[in-house]
């Protein structure tokens, strides 16, 4: 069912005299499905857009029921990218603001990065910031039609999403020059090839796809999941020597868990453990 609050949070971000939500928020158990939803222009972000999927991933963030986010597009594609007729006016001196009260930003480009992991579920055309939110996320699914592009650098502008940070550091700096300097579109198996793309699946199975893989982390102790991810992300930005200081204290602070607990209950009476987050 759709999440009524996160739903009315979101609205709040939009322009005035148009109510119609663009991202759709819906509750699966503990995974939240959020939706790029403008079907009728490929899902291309405008300001409204990008607000009210700020304030869905700080839902997903804040609540504590929520263990994992899937990211999908409603109808043929998943973004065009920018809507930059809408967008563009926008940008100040400081640059572009799209994080309401209560929001996080998209491309966690802005110091803070969600505690909890996101699969994302690609289709039809996945451009710009789509290549930036995919790359902000965990775990990635395309179907075998999408269509991939970095294309900035023929709008004259520079990808200012996180793609210029992440893409060399996820599939390499060649590949990652290869594609954002030349603005060129690459299909999901070259997506799969540099390491875009975890699982390439037929036409009209991403999201299926994508929220087994969600539901499948979202059955895992939470607390242990957020700190494989923390302990992963803190060895990329501050290297491995940053990450293995935490490796020992972590490991004993989760041994005190509920969950901790209740996964050795079940070790040893070779049963699945149902995990609280505590």
């Amino acid at each position: 069912m759709t999440d009524g609050a996160a739903s009315g949070d979101a609205a709040s971000g939009g322009a005035v005299g148009d109510d119609r939500p663009r991202v759709s928020v819906e509750r699966d158990g503990h995974v939240l499905v959020i939706g790029l939803d403008r079907p009728e222009k490929r899902n291309a972000a405008d300001l409204r857009m990008l607000r009210e999927l700020s304030l869905a991933y700080g839902l997903l963030d804040r609540d504590p029921a929520l263990r994992v986010g899937l990211l999908v597009g409603h109808g043929e594609h998943f973004t065009a990218g920018l809507d930059l007729g809408d967008v563009a006016p926008a940008v100040g001196e400081d640059g572009l603001d799209v994080v309401p009260e209560g929001g996080l930003h998209p491309w966690q480009v802005e110091g803070r990065q969600l505690t909890k992991p996101v699969v994302a579920a690609v289709q039809g055309t996945c451009l710009t910031l789509g290549v930036e939110l995919v790359l902000a996320s965990d775990v990635v699914v395309a179907e075998v039609g999408t269509r991939f592009g970095q294309i900035e650098v023929s709008r004259a502008i520079l990808p200012f999403g996180g793609a210029t940070i992440r893409l060399p550091r996820r599939v390499g700096w060649g590949d990652a020059m290869r594609w954002m300097l030349t603005g060129d579109l690459f299909d999901a198996e070259e997506a799969r090839r540099i390491g875009l793309v975890q699982e390439v699946v037929p036409e009209g199975e991403a999201r299926t796809r994508g929220l087994e893989l969600a539901r499948r982390i979202a059955a895992q102790a939470p607390l242990a999941v957020q700190a494989t991810l923390a302990n992963a992300r803190l060895a990329v930005r501050e290297g491995d020597a940053a990450a293995e200081a935490r490796l020992q204290p972590e490991l004993v602070r989760l041994m005190r868990t509920g969950d901790a607990r209740r996964g050795m209950e079940a070790f040893l009476s070779r049963t699945s453990a149902e995990y609280e987050g505590d």
